[in-house]
C-alpha cells in the first residue's frame, strides 16, 4: 500500500505540479514544518510570492531561498496577478496536438498505404517533405496511424 508521501509524489506528478528541483527550496518553512513541501510547485512559488509581497523580503533573498532566478519570480509574479492562483500550474509546453497532420496530409498517407501496406512511417515522411514541402517525424505519422487506429477507423 503506498504511504501519504508517496501518495502525493504520485498526484503532484501526473497533474505535472511536481517541483522539479526540490532540493533548492532552502526557506526555513519548507525545512521547519511538515506542512510546507518543497515537492509542490504551486505551493513553492506561492510562499515565494507571499514572502515578498507580505514580508517585505527582498526579490534576491527570496529567490535564493527558494531556488528560483529572477526572471523566474517575475514572470510567476506577473502570471499570478493575472490569473490568480490557478496560473502557477505549469502549463503544457509545445504543441498541444499533431497540428502537421492535417487532413490533406492524412489523405496522402491513406493513397500511399493503399497502393503500398507496406510503407513505413520513414518512407511516409520522405514522401510528405517532397511533395508537399512538410516536414514531419516519422513518429508523428506512426502517432496519428495509432490515434486512428484506436478510434476505430
Amino acid at each position: 500500500m503506498e504511504d501519504d508521501r508517496s501518495s502525493k509524489e504520485r498526484i503532484l506528478r501526473e497533474n505535472g505540479t511536481r517541483n522539479p528541483r526540490p532540493e533548492r527550496v532552502r526557506d526555513p518553512l519548507f525545512q521547519e514544518r511538515e506542512f510546507f513541501d518543497a515537492r509542490d510547485l504551486v505551493q513553492v512559488k506561492y510562499e515565494m510570492l507571499r514572502r515578498v509581497r507580505v514580508e517585505n523580503w527582498p526579490v534576491s533573498r527570496t529567490v535564493r531561498a527558494f531556488g528560483f532566478s529572477r526572471v523566474a519570480f517575475y514572470q510567476t509574479q506577473t502570471v499570478f496577478h493575472q490569473e490568480g492562483l490557478p496560473g502557477l500550474v505549469p502549463k503544457r509546453r509545445g504543441p498541444k496536438q499533431a497540428h502537421k497532420m492535417t487532413a490533406v496530409v492524412m489523405d496522402m498517407i491513406d493513397r500511399q498505404r493503399a497502393v503500398d501496406s507496406s510503407l513505413r512511417a520513414l518512407e511516409l515522411a520522405a514522401m510528405i517533405r517532397k511533395r508537399l514541402g512538410l516536414s514531419i517525424h516519422p513518429r508523428s505519422i506512426e502517432r496519428a496511424l495509432a490515434r486512428r487506429e484506436k478510434k476505430g477507423r
